[in-house]
């Protein structure tokens, strides 16, 4: 069925934002309420309503690959505050089954997660493993890293393993080529991804309870992703993800590509960036028009004693920090910062993975609180002024902001000082 669309007036927004639209898509168990857009950009701050929890937007979801964040609890996570997170659905499938997950109630009940879930499809798996697949119009074949089995991820399996897992989003099988590709072959990405999509709706067997969002693909190639934004547009699906990107390409195209999509996707749906963790990445495509992101980066780049912060990143293993008594960041609010010191961390992850541990809880808070502060400034009318404000800190002088950066952001009315 068609979305409907109703006006009221925003409780939480000011005088001078738009006024509330709330959105809902009756075939399915997602709602969209867009509480404030800014004026300038293409930004906006939205509530999610799915079935677990209301998530807040923009959002960033942290990656739990097999059905747990690497280096944190899911207490702690749901302290953090965090309201969506990701599992893998290749992984998942492998070990420990769909099956013993099912029998747990989902993936909800087996790592005992009482928010919302978003499973990816296994396609990533077509570039992270592609020495280990192969694709035809059928699905992609694997060789399980686990075992060395054959085994065929069609959109039906995919889908069948994610009803199992009961995720609140599912995605698409897509069939997925580096974003480093040229040539024919992204072409038969994109159109094969479209007879997928559809493959994938006519399977899902839950979609009174589960969310099915689409992947638009086309790589760099404009003409590509408009035909495929033209497309899959025609489907009532709930949300509509941004893929192919990410991987390698130039930031000039990377961004390009991102805004063309922004600019033809529904205002009513979900638009979820796949892939982007950097902060700056994260603030600019926001800008752009993105609602949702997921990347392993700071969980990642935590094991290596990297933390994030307003200027960066903080390398804690370094000599200098070995007798600093200051927090990783005295801004932040995260349990690192208010008990450790630096010299703690450096001193403890000689010897102690609990290093990584305390690392991971700062970065993932770190990234939260980035994102309800863009929210923030969106919901008051400023968020161009954010906008500046947080390049300022991220780098010293003006000259060493990265250019692809300055003309996203251009793109969109804003420009730096």
């Amino acid at each position: 069925m068609a979305a409907t669309v109703e006006s009221g007036a925003a409780v939480d927004a000011p005088k001078n934002s738009m006024s509330l639209k709330k959105v809902i898509c009756a075939a399915s168990p997602l709602s969209l309420r867009v509480i404030a857009e800014c004026p300038v950009t293409k930004a906006r701050a939205c509530d999610l309503i799915l079935p677990h929890s209301t998530v807040i937007t923009p959002v960033f979801m942290p990656v739990g690959t097999q059905g747990t964040m690497k280096g944190i609890t899911v207490d702690q996570l749901d302290d953090l505050g965090c309201q969506i997170c990701l599992g893998n659905t290749y992984h998942l499938g492998m070990r420990p089954g769909p099956e013993l997950i099912e029998k747990a109630n989902g993936l909800h009940g087996f790592m005992n997660w009482k928010r919302n879930l978003l499973t990816d499809s296994g396609g990533f798996q077509m570039v992270s493993l592609v020495e280990l697949s192969e694709v035809t119009e059928e699905g992609v074949k694997f060789k399980s890293p686990y075992d060395g089995k054959e085994i065929l991820l069609s959109p039906e399996k995919s889908i069948s393993i994610q009803n199992s897992l009961g995720s609140d989003i599912m995605m698409q099988l897509d069939d997925v080529v580096s974003s480093t590709v040229t040539g024919p072959r992204v072409e038969e990405a994109m159109h094969r991804s479209i007879r997928w999509l559809d493959r994938c709706i006519a399977a899902n067997k839950k979609p009174d309870k589960q969310n099915l969002f689409a992947i638009i693909q086309g790589g760099l190639d404009a003409k590509l992703r408009k035909a495929c934004l033209d497309e899959m547009t025609k489907r009532d699906v709930p949300g509509f993800a941004i893929g192919g990107l990410s991987g390698g390409e130039e930031k000039d195209d990377f961004w390009r590509m991102v805004t063309l999509s922004t600019d033809h996707l529904p205002k009513g749906k979900p638009r979820y960036l796949m892939g982007v963790g950097y902060a700056v990445d994260l603030v600019v495509c926001v800008a752009l028009g993105c609602d949702m992101f997921d990347c392993v980066f700071p969980t990642r780049t935590a094991r290596f004693g990297s933390a994030l912060v307003p200027w960066g990143s903080l390398q804690v293993k370094q000599k200098q920090y070995a007798k600093d008594m200051q927090p990783i960041d005295h801004d932040c609010q995260c349990p690192t910062c208010k008990r450790h010191s630096r010299a703690y961390l450096h001193a403890l992850f000689k010897s102690d993975t609990a290093a990584m541990h305390h690392i991971t809880i700062h970065n993932i808070t770190y990234q939260l609180t980035l994102m309800r502060s863009v929210r923030q400034s969106i919901i008051e009318g400023r968020f161009p002024e954010f906008i500046r404000t947080f390049m300022k800190r991220q780098f010293p002088s003006a000259d060493q902001y990265p250019s692809w950066a300055v003309d996203a952001l251009a793109s969109v009315n804003v420009t730096l000082d």
